[in-house]
């Protein structure tokens, strides 16, 4: 049965993985947008349908299938309009933050809460600092919500919680675009391998531990 599993499910990663790849190294090349926008979305949209077919069955697998989702969305619609993929992105971390509460972890010591406490607060904060937009800010905030509920989630830190750190650090360089201080080359080099291994580890640790317990069941 796992031999039979990893000849199903895993092409599901691996295509994610390729598509990932060669949208970086395809991006600034003139194959045509709609294909690179395509290619770009495939990324995390592969991501999603690995998570539907591995633990998308409940309500729980659900939730998470449409997080992903929304965030493959996002993905395409930013190269078309920033504002309307950023609602995207804002949909998505609050649908995963959704899915991280009713995942709580049973019992967490002071200094995960600690952690968590400083994502929340850390991560508005340095986007504005960033940015020096409100509204950044204020979409920051939910996604330090994200990250803070992740790590507090009974998935694995060293995945689910790292993937969702790593997203941030992505997305402080995006942020890092719109102030006064140019950190170039590192966003353009690091911004989508950040946030694409984030999403990468968040998917692939929330899959392992649900279709675990489903087996286990």
């Amino acid at each position: 049965m796992a031999k039979q599993a990893l000849i199903e499910h895993r092409p599901w990663l691996l295509a994610s993985v390729a598509a990932a790849v060669a949208y970086y190294f395809l991006r600034d090349n003139p194959l045509g947008e709609v294909w690179l926008i395509a290619l770009k979305g495939a990324a995390v949209g592969l991501l999603a349908t690995y998570a539907w077919r591995r633990a998308g069955q409940g309500l729980d697998g659900a939730i998470f299938v449409l997080a992903l989702a929304l965030s493959a969305a996002g993905d395409m619609v930013l190269e078309l309009d920033f504002n309307a993929g950023g609602a995207l992105f804002l949909a998505s971390h609050l649908v995963a933050v959704v899915f991280y509460l009713r995942q709580r972890r049973i019992r967490t010591t002071p200094s995960q809460k600690l952690l968590a406490a400083a994502l929340l607060i850390s991560t508005p904060l340095v986007s504005y600092l960033l940015s020096l937009k409100p509204e950044i800010a204020l979409y920051a905030a939910a996604l330090g919500a994200m990250a803070a509920t992740a790590w507090l989630s009974r998935f694995p830190r060293y995945r689910v919680g790292t993937g969702a750190v790593l997203f941030i650090v992505s997305d402080w360089l995006i942020f890092s675009r719109m102030g006064p201080v140019s950190l170039e080359p590192v966003p353009s080099l690091l911004i989508w391998p950040l946030y694409y291994a984030g999403q990468l580890m968040i998917a692939t640790g929330v899959v392992q531990t649900l279709r675990g317990e489903r087996t286990v069941r």
